[in-house]
């Protein structure tokens, strides 16, 4: 054979040789080796990341929550819009929020029909008969509810109620308990505004809102049911023979009948409704969720219990009440929805007192 055939031969078959043997030791490390240790290490950055990318999207919810509290000031509005903002990621029926030694609650139900009225009932239930410390799950009737107890804001807590059938997971839990010290704060600055609010927006006499908390929160209050759906109705009450109260038993006297007015009508209204005193002896009552029909036989058992009062300026002559009645219509405006009630008002002052007229040519 030829040298210099015989050299190749022997170059190639070393080359073979030795790329036989650095396949066969790479295949060994893979094994066993470095390679696998580069897979954990990707397998770990790779977990690192999907970290990064929940906390990046867990502050990117909290940042949205941020902004839509940043521009309310009632604790109403701050619950509204915490539930708004909470919906797409925990779905719930109620959000409702109790303060225990100022004995105030504000409850937000997203929902209507008997599955509201059923919601609002259970979570009044656990805010009249709970303990201001506890929290947990509450469950009773079907209804199941989640309370946390708020450690920045003396004895309140926040109820968030669920469909019956509905589960709860941890993570959802965890986007509730890491949106409370936000939520904490705003409402922080809620109760400061309230505070001062109310000092303007209540009436000195009977303790109920005044004209002021009716153009703030109705308008609020027909978006809402034009949003959802549900009813919205409104009484105008005037007292009947209130003047002849006033010239006969003098003012003391009628002062003491409307502050014994206003408590009927407050024993009469949900944390959801809203009650104002507009001005003298009349009241507006706007109701949640409750249409004209349901409406009529409330305002019918006010009229009742106003004249059970038994307050008399003369012999003939006894305090009574006249209510008009409107359900809202879809779209239609505050000042329109206004001016149906009071004329409604009127008609039942001149067919004769005592008596609830309603408005039956709409809905």
């Amino acid at each position: 054979m030829n040298k210099h055939v015989q050299n190749r031969k022997s170059r190639i078959g070393f080359f073979k040789s030795g790329m036989k043997g650095l396949m066969m030791g790479s295949f060994t490390e893979h094994k066993t080796g470095p390679p696998q240790k580069r897979v954990d290490e990707i397998s770990k950055v790779m977990f690192e990341l999907d970290q990064l990318k929940r906390q990046s999207e867990r502050l990117d919810m909290i940042n949205q929550l941020h902004g839509r509290l940043a521009g309310v000031l009632s604790i109403s509005g701050m619950i509204e819009a915490y539930s708004v903002w909470l919906m797409p990621i925990v779905e719930h029926e109620l959000i409702g929020l109790n303060n225990y030694s100022k004995k105030k609650k504000y409850l937000f139900c997203s929902g209507h029909g008997p599955s509201r009225r059923r919601a609002i009932a259970f979570a009044e239930r656990v805010i009249e008969h709970g303990d201001a410390k506890h929290q947990g799950i509450i469950a009773s009737d079907g209804q199941l509810g989640h309370k946390w107890v708020f450690d920045s804001l003396e004895d309140t807590s926040i109820l968030l109620i669920f469909n019956k059938d509905r589960k709860t997971f941890p993570a959802e839990i965890e986007v509730v308990n890491d949106s409370l010290n936000v939520f904490a704060e705003s409402l922080q600055r809620g109760v400061e505004y309230e505070d001062l609010f109310e000092q303007a927006s209540t009436d000195p006499l009977t303790g109920l809102f005044n004209r002021r908390v009716f153009e703030d929160r109705v308008t609020r209050m027909m978006n809402g049911s034009d949003r959802y759906g549900s009813p919205l109705t409104m009484l105008s009450l005037d007292l009947d023979f209130f003047k002849q109260i006033n010239d006969n038993l003098g003012h003391q006297r009628g002062d003491e009948v409307l502050q014994s007015v206003a408590r009927v009508l407050n024993s009469a209204v949900r944390s959801t409704d809203l009650l104002v005193r507009m001005g003298g002896d009349e009241f507006l009552l706007v109701l949640d969720n409750t249409d004209k029909e349901q409406a009529r036989i409330l305002a019918e058992r006010l009229v009742k219990r106003i004249e059970g009062l038994e307050v008399w300026a003369t012999d003939d002559i006894k305090l009574g009440a006249s209510i008009g009645l409107a359900e809202v219509c879809k779209k239609e405006s505050l000042r329109s929805w206004l001016d149906r009630t009071d004329d409604l008002l009127y008609h039942a002052k001149v067919e004769g007192r005592s008596r609830v007229a309603v408005d039956y040519s709409t809905g």
